[in-house]
């Protein structure tokens, strides 16, 4: 992540293994958007898990003295600082610059705010599920139940991924249906919501992250297909653990609907919608043999029910 906010700041190229970016061609624009979200959305990105998993390395499970676990809830309260900024204020309402509110930003544009992920104002329901997260894991570790506390950083790090995909899907229609508003801003900013999500996908599926660097790539110059990276986005999204509904989709608050070709997948397989069937039939199976026996016995006995 810092090579690739260097080589933005030298006008130059990284040399990574996978998915390298040559900024060369880019303006001030274009290398100033690399360099902000950059920072931003892989490196403090980064950080936030390395001070989780520092507090879950200094975790004790068996303390035996009060307040054992300071140091580790510490480091957790770190990654929490990281998450947030200084600008969100104790309500988490205020005009960040971090990943709080690239949360909320992206929420807007999916309709994926609020409890239910259903709205398009207000916190975002990945930024709710996220500070649940964090007070449940900070309560484990000052309980000393350190291994318990990692499904927490673990689920943190799943629900910190949906506004890299989210963006990175924004950017790709952006630069696909509307060349000419974008530009190099346009192009740069979607080149790094990929750069900081396609490690992620690369671990799921090489094949998707291979399609989504091709479209979203520095100097791609307006030839992205969006419809290829939703596809190769939703194709990882099991194993990546989020849901469609997580993702949501690009809705014009205007209009009242999902932009062409932007809805949101489902998540619900066909045979969850079989399971749903068979359950519901065997539930009225059974409620008619009760029927058919208070109405035997009823006839038997003379009785009036």
């Amino acid at each position: 992540a810092n090579q690739w906010v260097m080589a933005a700041f030298d006008g130059g190229a990284t040399s990574f293994a996978n998915g390298n970016a040559n900024f060369r061609s880019y303006g001030f624009t274009g290398r100033g958007e690399a360099i902000k979200k950059g920072t931003a959305y892989m490196n403090v990105w980064m950080y936030v898990i390395r001070e989780l998993e520092d507090a879950l390395d200094d975790c004790k499970s068996d303390c035996t003295i009060e307040n054992c676990n300071d140091d580790p809830v510490h480091a957790w309260d770190e990654a929490v600082a990281f998450y947030s900024g200084s600008l969100e204020g104790t309500d988490g309402e205020g005009d960040g610059v971090l990943l709080h509110q690239l949360a909320d930003k992206r929420c807007a544009n999916f309709r994926t705010c609020g409890d239910l992920a259903k709205d398009s104002s207000g916190l975002s329901h990945v930024n709710i599920e996220i500070f649940r997260e964090f007070t449940n894991g900070k309560n484990r570790i000052l309980r000393g139940e350190c291994t318990e506390a990692r499904a927490n950083k673990e689920r943190i790090e799943q629900l910190m991924a949906v506004p890299l995909i989210q963006g990175s899907l924004r950017y790709a229609y952006i630069t696909d249906k509307e060349v000419d508003a974008g530009g190099e801003k346009a192009e740069a900013e979607g080149a790094v919501f990929a750069a900081a999500v396609l490690p992620l996908v690369h671990a799921c599926n090489e094949e998707a992250a291979q399609t989504i660097y091709n479209n979203l790539k520095v100097g791609q110059g307006g030839s992205a297909d969006f419809a290829q990276v939703k596809q190769a986005f939703e194709s990882t999204y099991g194993c990546l653990q989020v849901r469609c509904e997580d993702i949501g989709g690009l809705y014009d608050d205007a209009l009242g609907e999902y932009m062409e070709g932007a809805a949101p997948c489902n998540t619900s397989s066909g045979s969850e919608k079989n399971v749903g069937l068979i359950v519901g039939l065997s539930v009225g199976g059974i409620v008619l043999v009760g029927i058919l026996i208070v109405v035997w016995n009823r006839n038997r006995t003379g009785k009036e029910y």
